[in-house]
């Protein structure tokens, strides 16, 4: 198999791998993901479908599921959030998610590392992005990093079902046992 010429965002997007698999553009080349477990696709049902619900009521604000974020001042990275909310209107032909304001990913053993070192400082550079939620998957244990007006970052951290999960940007506002319904823990 030849080796793939480094791509742009725009040539990532159009790019067909030819098999059912995802991919994060990584320096110009296309990254496959690991595949989700069930605990994270549940999580992430979970999350979208309150979110949608919240939303309903404030188009044009939407969530979108796997989402492509660029990289700020980079043309040769493109994340692929679990989940983005948008309040910019959807445009036929447009692939990147448009000026996110709540960025989603579920933590996963092979993925944590990732999440935290490379994408959350990467999240954090984007102006639009108000709070970045990292959900841990094997674990009732949630992190919300939220923009203050002054530009520094405050986090809270969630590790019981009773704890709220609020979203200052979008008015979100559930407790964390909705995120994990149908979700086990091993003792």
């Amino acid at each position: 198999m030849p080796a793939l010429k480094p791509l742009a965002i725009n040539e990532f997007l159009d790019w067909d791998s030819g098999d059912d698999r995802r991919y994060e553009l990584v320096d110009g080349i296309p990254v496959a993901m690991a595949a989700p477990s069930r605990a994270h696709r549940i999580i992430a049902v979970n999350f979208g479908r309150r979110v949608a619900e919240a939303l309903d009521d404030r188009p044009p604000c939407s969530a979108e599921a796997e989402a492509p974020i660029a990289v700020v001042g980079r043309d040769d990275m493109c994340h692929v959030a679990d989940l983005a909310i948008t309040c910019r209107p959807h445009e036929p032909g447009q692939q990147l998610t448009p000026e996110p304001l709540v960025v989603v990913e579920i933590l996963s053993p092979s993925t944590e590392n990732k999440d935290r070192k490379v994408k959350l400082p990467d999240y954090r550079a984007i102006a639009s992005i108000q709070e970045i939620v990292l959900v841990d998957q094997q674990q009732l244990y949630c992190e919300v990093h939220r923009r203050l007006p002054d530009g520094r970052w405050l986090t809270d951290l969630l590790r019981r079902p009773e704890a709220r999960l609020r979203l200052e940007s979008i008015d979100f506002d559930q407790p964390l046992s909705a995120i994990y319904t149908n979700v086990s823990f091993e003792e």
